[in-house]
């Protein structure tokens, strides 16, 4: 959706969320692959996900790419990847930022259709991770590490915060 015009966009846009279809990015990926054989001027590659989101329909960041031919850089690592797609997609804002972990977590839950068995509430298994950072601002700027990782309940991973000089909170 990159290179269609807006007056097409417009169009398909109505089209798309009367179907409930869910969109997954994988802006490490597009950006590298499409249109790199492109003159200059060079297409960006990456679907139009902050008017997608904007226009009310589902958006996830991912990454299909770990350490291979497409795409050496991989590594499974999305905050990496939501911190590129941020940049790369102009999501900048107050609302985008303070909203971004949505689109590697929920977003990709309701993309699964994993809802039913996802997030923390009784009744559901207790599988998560606490990152490191207080809010969205603060986990992407730091790329909050895994303090926890919790499997049915059972810790995985636990590890002691990083101190750091300066935390930058949203609110």
């Amino acid at each position: 959706m990159h290179s269609y015009n807006n007056a097409y966009c417009s169009k398909l846009f109505r089209l798309l969320k009367k179907s409930k279809i869910n969109f997954v990015s994988c802006p490490t990926e597009s950006i590298h692959l499409q249109g790199r054989f492109d003159t200059y001027p060079k297409r960006r590659g990456i679907t139009r996900v902050k008017e997608l989101r904007e226009a009310g329909m589902n958006v996830c960041f991912a990454q299909d790419s770990i350490q291979d031919p497409w795409y050496t850089l991989g590594n499974g690592k999305l905050l990496r990847v939501l911190d590129a797609g941020l940049h790369i997609c102009h999501m900048m804002g107050y609302r985008d930022l303070s909203t971004a972990l949505d689109l590697i977590t929920i977003n990709g839950a309701k993309t699964l259709q994993v809802e039913q068995q996802y997030g923390i509430e009784e009744g559901k298994p207790a599988n998560f991770i606490i990152l490191q950072g207080c809010d969205d601002l603060a986990v992407i700027q730091q790329q909050g590490e895994v303090l926890y990782s919790v499997r049915q309940g059972e810790i995985l991973v636990q590890r002691q915060p990083a101190s750091l000089l300066k935390t930058t909170h949203l609110s």
